[in-house]
């Protein structure tokens, strides 16, 4: 069984069994008839995987790797908060006449910040810290601000990602391990997209500097599932799962602005029917 799967298995389960039901509660999501969306729910679900070992990335149904590629690098490596920037219609729900989804994720990446060394923005902060001081425990992006919460059309759910280094006894090589916080996740439609999204990330960052990839680590503080996608995900998680895949970045890049969603594949990729016309809460 790959990793992924096992997680993702325990993780539906426990949530299931042992969460809270928001049922008849006052909550914001609805689904698109108008109806509340009531989920159940956990506190501080916190995942682990050894990027190291394998790439985790779900076989009991498929994850789009070059899709969710795409997003990150919209976010990432464009800064963009247009959803023109973006090849895929997942923003399209919070986006104005413009494309724009407001002061939101893309939008915080770009904005430069004074430090001692100059002006960064977050991203080019991270790269830089990461070759010239990485031991640092301050090497970390959070687009949660306060100050432009009321221009974004949606608030930030993956807000935070703090990069630290090890050493590999064997090799010598720095290791680059992250943590990814989320204020709130949608497990059916989002859990293993994220994950999928924040390892590229990971494995992205260390190539760019002369690193290996080591933990990724997915915290969660409202980790949940929707009352409509529970019959889907007790069907899921019934599933056979297949030996987890290979993961493979171009070897070529060494720059963080170079890559392309053309620059990672799973080879070997065994994976479930997928599941379609998901209901998503807005």
């Amino acid at each position: 069984m790959a990793y992924a799967d096992e997680v993702f298995k325990k993780m539906c389960r426990d949530i299931i069994d042992n969460g809270t039901d928001t049922s008849g509660e006052k909550v914001r999501p609805h689904w698109e008839d108008g109806t509340p969306a009531y989920t159940v729910k956990k506190f501080c679900v916190v995942n682990r995987y050894d990027l190291r070992k394998e790439f985790p990335i779900l076989t009991l149904r498929r994850t789009a790797l070059k899709s969710a590629t795409d997003e990150l690098l919209w976010i990432w490596q464009k800064k963009s908060n247009n959803i023109k920037d973006l090849n895929s219609h997942i923003w399209d729900e919070w986006a104005d006449e413009n494309g724009s989804i407001g002061k939101a994720y893309g939008y915080q990446m770009q904005v430069k910040h004074q430090y001692k060394e100059g002006m960064f923005d977050m991203v080019d902060r991270v790269i830089w810290d990461l070759k010239n001081n990485p031991y640092s425990r301050r090497i970390m992006t959070n687009i949660y601000n306060f100050q432009d919460l009321h221009e974004m059309n949606l608030y930030p759910c993956a807000y935070s990602m703090t990069f630290n280094c090890t050493r590999d006894n064997e090799s010598g090589k720095l290791v680059l391990n992250t943590i990814l916080n989320q204020r709130s996740q949608d497990v059916l439609a989002a859990n293993n997209w994220n994950v999928v999204q924040y390892s590229v990330l990971t494995h992205m960052m260390a190539q760019c500097c002369g690193m290996i990839p080591g933990e990724f680590v997915h915290v969660i503080a409202d980790c949940h599932i929707y009352d409509r996608h529970i019959p889907i995900i007790e069907e899921l998680i019934q599933r056979e799962p297949y030996p987890a895949p290979t993961f493979w970045l171009n070897p070529e890049k060494k720059n963080f602005y170079d890559f392309t969603p053309d620059d990672v594949k799973v080879e070997n990729y065994q994976y479930g029917e997928q599941i379609k016309n998901i209901p998503i809460a807005i």
